[in-house]
């Protein structure tokens, strides 16, 4: 994929990684920006749980799943 011009919230995101004086504040970055998407996530997951598109039922069928792509050798 190539990026030809940022949009404004990767810009603040890159600005904001920029600005960090230490490893620290990188790390403290990183982590509001997974507590950012796993929010995300939960809130989704309820909504399908909610709507019926996900239960038990086909969390079940998940498990026998084999969704790794093959390496080729």
């Amino acid at each position: 994929m190539q990026l030809s011009s940022m949009n404004r919230s990767q810009m603040m995101i890159l600005e904001s990684f920029a600005s960090a004086k230490d490893e620290q504040e990188v790390n403290d970055l990183m982590e509001v920006l997974r507590d950012f998407y796993a929010t995300r996530l939960k809130k989704e997951m309820k909504r399908l749980w909610d709507d019926g598109t996900l239960n038990q039922e086909t969390l079940d069928s998940l498990k026998q799943e084999h969704l790794r792509t093959p390496y080729r050798g």
